[in-house]
């Protein structure tokens, strides 16, 4: 199966728009300077774990199927450890510390911004585009396997000069039942029933920009459970945000970016070992002051301040408010670069003692000559254990520490200028994280069924992520190919632990991404291979596994109307049977196709 693979994947392959690395200044709402990402389009996908899988240092979880929680993280730290963003405010989740991005409202959504040196996803809404109509919009309907059915429909209106508007709304219905195995069993209790809509106010103002979100979900679910503790429960859950953020530039001198956010989220579980419902509201305050003291040198301010409640009948009560404080600063000389930085974090939660930190971080890039960059970067993170890891009933352990780590990376990027028509982009980056009392779950000693939170003391994490990309583009096609690879080791390294120097769950030692697209005369063609091996958990080592991935698109133009795009695309087409989470399989080869209509 792997050769096979291998030897499929290795003919489609035909061209991939690369992720781009560059240096660029960005002032986080933390007021960390930051300059080390990747950007994913969104383009071409249905889901967002779909796009992120092209990312080998990225580790993506996966329960199975459309309805499963899907969360990721970032070069062995795990998910609680990745921050998520969209449109630069922080998507939190005191709770449980991982953030579903099957919440993600994709279809508005443009890319993702991977940070490495901060150890975080940022998500991007697309602005609206306007033609000679001051209206713009689309609308879609994709369907296929497993009788999944997801309609959309957005509409854009540009109301002044300075001011568009955008409202969308997206529904995911599906039955959700896969074969998995051999075929003989069948995956059932995975049907989703999901709505999301929202609206985005975009402005512009002299020097500046804001805009205004509000977006909700609602779904009801089945939550089957693993294949050896199988369950009818269900859950039902909904959330609603809204948030703000501005920017301003007051003079050559002064910028100010300010955000707020106030975000509810209800969840309710039916289960057979008793119902439960938890009630979760987060409001922020962000800010940060840049000032650009000389053409070569600017300082940032930042202060954040966030209040999380947690609230379940019988279960919890619980609040933290966590606090951020940063002073960083940019330096450009010429063909150096320096970003440094020095953050404060305070947790506090009702009832116990503060937790304290101050991380420092420096990040440096030389041009030794024009399109070939050295960079490194070094920074310290935090993060206090959630609410689910310290109070959960039979579940929480209330003497964690929190999980305290040092980042360390160095590589090389070289974009040499071919010409016109052809791009190169080769990147290699070596790492090394190590990380103290890291919070995994295993098996209590009193019972090997209930499974606990511990600190399993220290983590040590090295790797090497590299990729080489070459793309053509004269206007009429647009083509190449890319090819990405990660070695990664992330081990126990606690002395007398039963895990010691062993790999820790689901963290992929070897990675291979070879994608591919190829664009002409409206019609599109993308290939992705994608081979993970090398991942453990607490009962040993898991199936190496590898899909297959291909899409084709055709834009046809109607005269003044619009555009309608049909498309269709096949997921996993050798059928690979496998598991991102023991126990939870994934679907095996399905197809979904569909059509868009952009007027």
């Amino acid at each position: 199966m792997f050769l096979t693979s291998l030897l499929i994947a290795a003919g489609l392959l035909v061209a991939e728009t690369p992720d781009t690395l560059q240096a660029v200044t960005v002032v986080a709402d933390k007021g960390v300077v930051v300059s080390r990402t990747d950007t994913v389009s969104f383009k071409h996908y249905t889901t967002a774990t779909e796009a992120l899988l092209r990312v080998p240092g990225l580790g993506i979880s996966d329960y199975g199927g459309l309805a499963g929680l899907k969360g990721v993280s970032l070069r062995g730290l795990g998910t609680a450890h990745t921050d998520i963003y969209l449109d630069g405010v922080r998507v939190s989740n005191f709770q449980s510390g991982q953030n579903d991005l099957g919440m993600l409202p994709l279809e508005v959504l443009g890319n993702a911004v991977v940070d490495y040196a901060q150890n975080s996803v940022s998500f991007r809404t697309a602005k609206p585009v306007f033609g000679d109509s001051p209206f713009a919009g689309q609308i879609g309907l994709q369907a296929g396997s497993f009788g999944t059915w997801m309609p959309s429909v957005r509409f854009d209106v540009k109301a002044s000069e300075r001011v568009a508007i955008s409202a969308y709304a997206s529904g995911i219905l599906t039955q959700g039942d896969f074969p998995y195995g051999n075929g003989a069993d069948r995956r059932t209790g995975n049907d989703l029933k999901q709505i999301r809509a929202g609206y985005d106010v975009f402005g512009t103002l002299t020097g500046g920009e804001w805009q205004i979100k509000s977006y909700l979900n609602a779904s009801d679910r089945g939550t089957p459970g693993s294949l050896s503790w199988p369950s009818d429960d269900r859950q039902q859950d909904k959330n609603y945000v809204m948030q703000g953020s501005l920017r301003k530039t007051f003079s050559d001198l002064y910028t100010l970016n300010i955000s707020a956010k106030g975000a509810w989220d209800d969840i309710y579980y039916k289960s057979a070992w008793g119902d439960s419902e938890y009630d979760f509201t987060d409001l922020q305050l962000n800010s940060s002051h840049t000032f650009r003291l000389t053409d070569w040198w600017g300082v940032s301010l930042a202060a954040d301040i966030e209040r999380g409640t947690l609230k379940s009948p019988g279960l919890y009560d619980a609040a933290r408010t966590a606090a951020t404080a940063a002073l960083a600063t940019a330096i450009r000389l010429g063909r150096f670069q320096a970003d440094l930085a020095l953050q404060y974090n305070g947790t506090f939660d009702k009832g116990k003692a503060a937790l304290n930190s101050f991380s420092p971080s420096v990040d440096l890039r030389f041009t030794l000559f024009e399109g070939f960059d050295l960079v490194t970067f070094g920074r310290r993170a935090f993060r206090a254990p959630t609410f689910n890891e310290l109070y959960y009933p039979g579940y929480g352990n209330p003497d964690l520490k929190p999980e305290d780590a040092w980042l360390f990376d160095i590589g090389i990027d070289w974009h040499p200028a071919l010409g016109d028509n052809w791009t190169l982009g080769l990147k290699v980056d070596g790492y090394y994280n190590t990380l103290k009392d890291k919070i995994i779950s295993a098996p209590s000693a009193d019972d090997p069924w209930i499974w606990l939170p511990y600190n399993v003391g220290k983590v040590d994490a090295k790797g090497i992520d590299a990729s080489l990309s070459l793309r053509y583009d004269n206007g009429t096609f647009a083509g190449g190919l890319s090819a990405r690879y990660a070695r990664q080791s992330a081990l126990d390294k606690t002395p007398d632990s039963y895990t010691f120097n062993q790999q820790i769950p689901y963290i992929a030692k070897n990675t291979v991404v070879l994608a591919a697209d190829a664009a002409i005369a409206g019609w599109r063609l993308d290939a992705v291979w994608n081979w993970r091996a090398g991942r453990f958990d607490a009962s040993g080592e898991m199936p190496d596994w590898n899909t297959l991935d291909l899409s084709l698109r055709k834009d046809f133009q109607l005269g003044k109307v619009g555009v309608l795009g049909l498309n269709i695309s096949v997921r996993d087409l050798l059928d690979c049977r496998y598991e991102l989470v023991r126990d939870y399989p994934m679907p095996g080869r399905s197809i979904l196709g569909g059509f868009t209509f952009k007027f």
